[in-house]
């Protein structure tokens, strides 16, 4: 399932990198924003050139094929460490303690081992398309109006980079968390129960803290 989850903080050397990790990830959660509101005004112009001008914008196809990336990858890591992305928690969520961090741990690494050959794979094809002795330092380009293609392709390895470092600190977290037997560790999402799950989604409309809510 996708929910919201709370992530613990102190002052230990883990909660920092989290921490400071996280700030990265916002970042680049902006960025992608930012990406998709751009997308939006692209589609006026284009569109408004079309019907006003008879003139829409030059290579709009190609701007969606650079952008696309941005709004796909660039935020996986930022939704990942709210714990944001679709799982199936029908066994794990009914987990305490050692069990529930040791499957946390178990998946976590098996994870973060699919993510490092992604990186290896997309990286490999962001080599394929630069080149410091081409034009613009592509191979390839797009086909209206010939934006270097390289650019969006290495944005993917990037992307999936980040995701690793963030699994990498998931699992310090979920080890630890195995070791001292913590109820509520820090650094690592924490499943939130239905309830508590609507009543953070009803202070996120309502303006007002989960407390305030309560009361």
């Amino acid at each position: 399932m996708s929910g919201n989850s709370n992530v613990l903080t102190d002052d230990s050397w883990l909660s920092r990198a989290d921490q400071g990790l996280f700030r990265l990830e916002s970042a680049l959660a902006l960025i992608g924003g930012l990406a998709a509101f751009s997308l939006m005004i692209l589609a006026v112009i284009s569109v408004g050139g079309r019907n006003a001008f008879n003139h829409p914008l030059p290579g709009y196809v190609d701007w969606i094929e650079q952008i696309m990336p941005l709004i796909a990858f660039i935020g996986i890591s930022y939704t990942q460490r709210l714990g944001g992305h679709i799982r199936m928690d029908i066994v794990i969520g009914h987990m305490r303690g050692r069990p529930l961090w040791a499957m946390e741990f178990i998946t976590t690494l098996v994870k973060l081992a699919l993510m490092l050959l992604l990186v290896w794979g997309t990286w490999a094809h962001f080599q394929r398309a630069f080149d410091f002795n081409a034009p613009l330092w592509s191979r390839d380009s797009t086909m209206d109006i010939n934006i270097p293609l390289w650019p969006a392709k290495l944005l993917v390895p990037v992307s999936f980079g980040v995701l690793a470092l963030r699994f990498a600190l998931q699992l310090w977290g979920y080890a630890r968390a195995f070791r001292t037997n913590a109820s509520h560790p820090v650094a690592v999402p924490l499943i939130e129960d239905a309830a508590t799950i609507a009543a953070n989604e009803a202070a996120s409309v309502s303006g007002f803290s989960q407390d305030e809510t309560l009361i």
